[in-house]
């Protein structure tokens, strides 16, 4: 693959996590988007593997958290797999699948002989018992409800033929059903609660299942010896290499680095950027892949009087330079955010009224009356034009930075760290002045589960709007070409109405010692475990 160094510039220094990590492979021949190996694979061993933040749910119908979903994962097969090369959807649990010309109805064959690790098989009624419970769940299932939503009848044919049916056209549902949001769980697992299930007590249908989960120290996976129905285009078929897979919670970007130098941890994707020179010399492989998805956005809180104010929010995205956000904390190899989509979502598209215009940010401002005041910030009617930003995601450096972008316009953007309870807590209050966030997922009705008003997030707290029509007709249409301009349509509307307002494009970076391999990322950049292994 061709190998990238992250080499920082500018005056600001990334502090932990390697939310914008983009690296070069070294220590091992490696393939894009995987620590490859030429040698033969071991079984056996554990991987030790930090990540940086447990969000105490580890259920993966329920988990939105990059970190739980490394973890989830690995415990659950889906009824079909994504190519992270090409975006086809292919067969997994599903020996086959046929949809309708107007994407209503979605047929799926299942394989015989798959069984979830209580030995019960994975065959049509269970798939059924997976969907409904994951609409049941409902905002707790905070991607595969949506994913689900329309969904008019779950028909069981026979144990090997069910048939999910929609009350309206449903174009993403082929590639839904690659995710680990709607993989399967044992029917037993609908009984549980949710806490239960957030907790690791849950049954899953992949190659391996929870041994043991801790929270806030580490959770414990251990493989299935009777695994044997990996996707066709895995690097072997059977049992997983590895006997258990450790996930270590290690808060500290120092800690992690340490860790991973001393041996104590094998792997981790959160290793700051400034040390990643540590891990340039033999010993060590380090691999990225870009998130598709919506790339890091502020979303603007709508019903509050300052941002209900359409100048303000465009005001705020126009006063932004992406350019030097990627200049200063990236590397000249990266790539600024060019549109809400990421540049890996199929159907993604640069849009061009995404810019930074500093000049006719201030005039929309003077427009909306604010005037600049004695201390720099604007105010109207002895009010400040100032905003709080609460947040849990590092690096802090990207917000800083865009604090400083929008002070040299007049505006005063204050920011919180906290933790990801509070900040939760902060969303549901309805209150807050923005969202900061991303979401990933390889296909471009991302844009309908983060930003309609229709839908069960509304991040933008707004009433219905044109924006709305149009991300509906999207997901309703199924010839690409018509459903590229709808997606771009979308785009354009939510930029020029400011209900998203771009930061940054998300990239994963993982970095192993050169004792593991073929540790790999999937088509939504998740990691996958399978076919990794460690050189005994």
């Amino acid at each position: 693959m061709t190998s990238h160094l992250r080499r920082l510039t500018g005056a600001l220094a990334l502090g932990s996590a390697a939310l914008l990590a983009l690296a070069a492979c070294a220590g091992s021949d490696a393939t894009a988007g995987s620590t490859a190996s030429a040698e033969a694979a071991v079984d056996g061993g554990n991987l030790t593997f930090a990540i940086s933040v447990d969000s105490h749910c580890i259920d993966p119908q329920q988990v939105g958290n990059n970190d739980a979903i490394a973890i989830a994962r690995q415990t659950v097969a889906s009824l079909t797999i994504q190519d992270p090369q090409t975006g086809e959807i292919k067969p997994w649990l599903a020996e086959s699948f046929t949809v309708n010309d107007d994407a209503t109805s979605f047929a799926f064959t299942l394989k015989d002989g798959p069984t979830y690790a209580d030995g019960s098989p994975i065959d049509a009624e269970s798939v059924k018992t997976n969907f409904e419970a994951i609409r049941a769940l409902g905002a707790k299932a905070v991607l595969g409800s949506t994913y689900l939503s329309g969904v008019s009848s779950i028909d069981v044919v026979d144990a090997q033929h069910v048939t999910v049916n929609f009350s309206a056209p449903s174009a993403q549902f082929l590639q839904a059903t690659s995710t680990f949001s709607l993989g399967l769980l044992s029917p037993a697992t609908a009984a549980v609660s949710q806490e239960d299930r957030c907790a690791g007590k849950y049954i899953g249908s992949g190659p391996f299942s929870v041994k043991s989960y801790t929270p806030d120290q580490e959770a414990v996976l251990e493989k299935r010896a009777d695994y044997d129905w990996a996707p066709a285009d895995a690097a072997h078929q059977g049992a997983a290499h590895l006997d258990t897979i450790t996930y270590k919670v290690v808060p500290e970007s120092g800690n992690r680095t340490g860790s991973l130098q001393s041996g104590q941890i094998d792997a981790t994707a959160a290793i700051a950027p400034t040390d990643l020179t540590l891990f340039q010399s033999g010993g060590y492989t380090t691999v990225n892949r870009a998130n598709p998805g919506v790339v890091y956005n502020l979303y603007p809180n709508e019903s509050t009087p300052k941002l209900a104010d359409e100048n303000v929010r465009v005001a705020i995205s126009k006063a932004i330079d992406r350019d030097e956000i990627t200049q200063t904390l990236l590397t000249a190899d990266d790539v600024d955010a060019q549109a809400v989509l990421s540049s890996t979502t199929p159907l993604f598209a640069p849009q061009s009224n995404l810019v930074f215009d500093p000049d006719a940010a201030k005039s929309l401002l003077e427009k909306s009356g604010w005037t600049v005041g004695s201390d720099g910030i604007r105010e109207k009617g002895g009010e400040k034009l100032s905003f709080l930003v609460t947040y849990w995601q590092s690096p802090k450096e990207v917000l800083e930075l865009v604090q400083q972008q929008l002070r040299a316009v007049g505006i005063d953007l204050q920011l919180k760290f906290a933790s990801i309870a509070d900040v939760q807590a902060a969303a549901a209050t309805g209150t807050q002045d923005f969202g900061y966030g991303n979401l990933t997922r390889a296909d471009p009705d991302v844009l309908r589960t983060v930003f309609s008003a229709r839908g069960t997030q509304n991040n933008n707290h707004r009433e219905p709007s044109e924006v709305d029509d149009v991300l509906d007709a999207q997901a309703a249409t199924t010839d690409t070409v018509a459903r590229q301009k709808l997606v771009d349509q979308a785009q354009q509307l939510l930029i020029a109405e400011g209900h998203s307002i771009p930061i940054y494009q998300l990239s994963t970076t993982i970095v192993a010692a050169d004792t593991v391999h073929d540790l790999k990322f999937e088509a939504s950049s998740r990691l996958d475990f399978y076919d990794t292994w460690i050189s005994q």
